[in-house]
């Protein structure tokens, strides 16, 4: 009896050596946990940070106006690696309003880990969102974003003044997603040279995005307030957006 104890101790040895192994062989690769960027939206007017009814600028065409109102929306974000792959932000809907500072703040989560090349958006509610009927959140027609007389969401708005004005008004609201006054726009934009954007769950990085005012009245078509201070939808709400598509730039980005 004595002479079987160092075996069977050998044997017993023996099979949690083998559990052990096979228990180690099984554990699944860590996962890598996804993070969150923050988009930071910047306001200018050339040179000039946009200040709400304070500051005159001149377009150009030569023409001064006032803002009193700047307010869009950023939507199906894109966030795209140097290898081709990207990853679409599920429901990305975003009202940005120079008036509500928290509002130019986009936080991003979800995002999976790795490095990111560039970003693209659409400014504007996609057509499937504007034919779905009542929405919550930034999509809420309380938020005054929505034409209730041509049911479809206004895209983008630029209120003020100006003395070109026929009417010394400036009344810019552009939207529509049918052609031939289709004013969605998507902006593709590369992060600067030699700048990656690394996601991961230890890290919140923040990406500068600057929108600049006057490249909506300049660019593809240039707007002169004499000849076009509304807009409502329609063919004039189309040039505005053609221009509007060069209005970001990518700032710094910073942890």
């Amino acid at each position: 009896m004595k002479s079987l104890m160092p075996r069977q101790a050998a044997l017993l040895s023996i099979i949690l050596t083998l559990m052990l192994s096979f228990s180690c062989s099984e554990d699944p690769e860590a996962v890598p946990q996804s993070g969150e960027v923050t988009l930071v939206f910047d306001h200018v007017v050339g040179n000039f940070p946009l200040s709400l009814e304070d500051l005159e600028y001149t377009n150009a065409n030569g023409d001064g106006f006032r803002v009193s109102k700047f307010q869009y929306y950023i939507s199906n974000l894109v966030f795209r690696k140097a290898d081709g792959t990207e990853y679409h932000q599920p429901e990305s809907y975003y009202l940005v309003d120079e008036s509500i500072p928290s509002s130019k703040l986009v936080s991003v989560k979800d995002v999976p880990p790795g490095d990111y090349s560039g970003l693209s958006f659409t400014i504007g509610v996609d057509s499937a969102r504007n034919v779905a009927g009542a929405q919550t959140g930034a999509l809420d027609p309380a938020n005054g974003m929505f034409w209730s007389w041509n049911t479809g969401y206004v895209f983008l708005k630029l209120e003020g003044t100006s003395p070109q004005s026929k009417n010394g008004g400036l009344v810019f609201h552009t939207g529509g997603f049918q052609a031939p006054h289709n004013s969605l726009r998507t902006v593709s934009l590369p992060f600067l040279a030699g700048q990656k954007l690394r996601v991961e769950a230890s890290r919140t990085p923040r990406v500068s995005l600057s929108a600049d005012v006057l490249r909506l009245f300049q660019g593809v078509n240039t707007i002169r307030f004499s000849e076009l201070s509304s807009t409502m939808g329609g063919a004039n709400s189309v040039k505005v957006a053609d221009n509007y598509t060069r209005m970001f730039t990518v700032g710094h980005m910073r942890e």
